[in-house]
């Protein structure tokens, strides 16, 4: 190499270095919130989760809502022999009213702008039994294997969104609902001694169907078909649409028509 070119090489800045490499085990960043109109008012006000469940609170964490967790003391007893459809709207209709009913007089607090409730269950399509928590360790063992032996099977969740009305006119609230179907098959290859060690962790002891797919839980599923967190308990894609259009509705004062009771009143005061 002659002296020019290795005078050259002298003067090269060298490449910039890659960042250094976080320690093993540290948590990812996480992105900053969406920054959506409808998102950003409600940062500012009461958002209260009719559940709770700390998968849902953490889901719901990701649009960056300051969530109140307040859970339902609903009594879940719709009888089992209605649609799946049907059994888990109502449920999650029956949590949504009831903190409803409860916050919506809260003096200390205000009333929330907006409240959330989810249920989920899981289907055995064979059996068409609706799976709800195991009660038990022999029961938890049943479930699974059941859907083991079904290979696939539904899980259902039902959100319901609640929002005061702006002009308080009846029935005082705007309500607005979602199902979200989703297929999950199960590897059948899992052996019962698996089955009985996964149950034994107690990690699915309290989810829908006995078995939680963002842990341990997936060594048992072979395949899922549509939104990965519904199974977890709440799709975030469907709970944000769900969010704008209840919010766009209980924004009603614009939409009063002149001949509106709650106009005529208001113009008789001011009279």
């Amino acid at each position: 190499m002659s002296d020019s070119k290795e005078a050259l090489l002298d003067h090269v800045d060298p490449p910039p270095a890659y960042d250094p490499p976080k320690p093993r085990g540290a948590p990812l960043p996480r992105p900053p919130p969406l920054s959506l109109p409808v998102l950003n008012d409600l940062r500012t006000k009461r958002v209260v989760l009719a559940s709770q469940s700390p998968r849902r609170r953490q889901i719901i964490s990701y649009l960056g809502l300051p969530v109140e967790v307040i859970p339902s003391n609903a009594e879940e007893d719709l009888p089992k022999d209605l649609a799946p459809f049907e059994y888990v709207l109502g449920t999650a209709t029956k949590k949504a009213r009831a903190v409803y009913e409860q916050e919506i007089t809260n003096e200390e607090k205000g009333e929330p702008a907006l409240i959330l409730a989810a249920d989920t269950v899981v289907v055995n399509i064979v059996t068409g039994t609706i799976l709800e928590k195991p009660t038990s360790e022999a029961h938890h063992f049943s479930m699974l294997r059941g859907l083991r032996d079904a290979r696939k099977h539904k899980v259902y969740t039902a959100l319901v969104a609640m929002a005061p009305l702006e002009s308080a006119r009846l029935p005082g609230y705007a309500m607005e609902s979602h199902v979200e179907e989703t297929d999950v098959t199960f590897d059948g290859d899992v052996s019962d001694e698996v089955i009985m060690a996964y149950v034994r962790t107690r990690e699915g002891a309290d989810k829908a169907g006995g078995y939680g797919l963002q842990g341990l839980g997936s060594i048992l599923v072979a395949k899922v078909e549509g939104s990965y967190d519904n199974v977890i308990g709440m799709p975030l894609k469907a709970t944000l649409k769900l969010i704008e259009t209840v919010m766009a509705k209980a924004d009603d004062d614009h939409e009063l028509p002149d001949d509106d009771p709650l106009v005529d009143v208001e113009d008789e005061d001011e009279q």
